[in-house]
């Protein structure tokens, strides 16, 4: 049963150097066509199956990026899912937005859909660093955007941020966290960079043009990080993800719970039954398919137990809280320690792993090589 939903927009009106996701140019797209498909597309899956969509908690935008809609097409979106959706039960209700494209219309064409979250993507407040990544926003964006979204009546926020940046110095991370730690949010999301393939930064990166900070200035960055968000009581419960009491992110816990969630749209993703399954990517061929009455699915994975298990540590991990042992034996039918007591008390002494009488969680030293500790968790065939 889905505890959340994800919805793509896969437009956006500039093209960011380090974004690998399913996006593509704004103008001259099939954009009403497009919000046509997506409510079409949920009715389908309502319809097929009512029971996984009892109990939802979340419903989340993402993109691409939804704000570069129209308030108008904001608005036919949002009337789709809230007619389509049992969305007055929601916890959570998120938008992703672009600080220079939240206008007063979309903000309360936003808000009277029932969105109740927003997730900015700042990145840095640096306007040298915010050109090489292909961001048009200025502070000045930020800073404006925020007070008109308190007005409109906006109180959960979040900002992204990033670091190990091309060029960026420890000087200009610390002046970024400073700024952003200034607006005094209630959640702040932050994220080392990652060259993905397909993108600009790819490409650069291939032919030797993209100088990135070293991985000891990156690790230095992550515990500067970790310091200045402690110092203003924001309580780091993620790797990258840090909040105020009572506003952690719903919807990526359920991620990070490896519980299950539908995915709508182009290119989107979702885990029901069981089973991993992504949709068409091109917008055209996603309409069409819409159109003929059919779901888009591209791909469809069903998730072996090793699998399962596999993922309960890699994204369980991810959290500060961990692994519990009894909701793990709860889910899987077997213990924790059974199926990897030998990993984890090797990585005890490797003083990676910590473990209390409730699970397992990362150190401190482990927080700085997740990725290395995650994979000591895949089981042999």
């Amino acid at each position: 049963m889905a505890r959340g939903v994800y919805i793509h927009i896969p437009f956006c009106h500039q093209i960011c150097n380090y974004c690998d996701f399913n996006k593509v140019f704004f103008k001259n797209q099939p954009v009403d066509e497009y919000i046509e498909a997506v409510g079409k597309e949920i009715e389908m899956a309502v319809r097929k199956s009512p029971e996984q969509f009892q109990e939802i908690e979340t419903v989340y935008l993402g993109g691409g990026t939804p704000t570069a809609l129209s308030a108008k097409q904001i608005t036919r979106l949002l009337h789709h899912i809230n007619s389509i959706l049992p969305t007055d039960q929601l916890i959570e209700f998120s938008s992703e937005a672009n600080p220079d494209e939240l206008t007063e219309d979309k903000l309360e064409a936003l808000i009277n859909g029932g969105v109740n979250r927003l997730s900015m993507g700042v990145q840095s407040f640096d306007q040298q660093l915010l050109k090489k990544l292909g961001r048009t926003h200025t502070n000045e964006h930020v800073y404006e955007t925020i007070e008109l979204a308190k007005k409109i009546g906006f109180d959960n926020m979040s900002i992204d941020l990033m670091y190990g940046l091309p060029g960026q110095t420890m000087e200009q991370w610390e002046d970024t966290l400073m700024k952003a730690l200034e607006l005094d949010l209630p959640h702040y999301s932050a994220y080392s960079l990652i060259v993905e393939p397909k993108t600009i930064f790819y490409i650069q990166y291939a032919k030797g043009k993209l100088s990135l900070p070293t991985e000891d200035s990156e690790a230095d960055m992550y515990e500067l990080l970790m310091k200045k968000m402690a110092e203003k009581q924001k309580e780091q419960y993620e790797i990258s993800n840090f909040a105020m009491d009572g506003h952690i992110s719903t919807h990526n816990k359920i991620y990070w719970d490896n519980d299950e969630y539908a995915g709508f749209g182009a290119g989107a993703h979702g885990y029901l039954r069981g089973i991993r399954y992504s949709n068409y990517a091109p917008i055209k061929k996603y309409i069409e398919t819409i159109q003929n009455n059919e779901q888009p699915l591209l791909r469809e994975h069903k998730v072996s137990f090793e699998e399962k298990c596999e993922e309960q540590m890699f994204l369980g991990l991810r959290k500060n809280e961990g692994v519990s042992f009894e909701q793990f034996e709860k889910k899987f039918g077997v213990s924790m320690k059974k199926l990897y007591g030998n990993t984890i008390e090797q990585l005890k002494i490797e003083d990676l792993l910590l473990e209390d009488e409730k699970g397992v969680k990362l150190s401190h030293k482990g927080r700085f090589v997740g990725n290395e500790v995650f994979q000591r968790f895949l089981l042999e065939d």
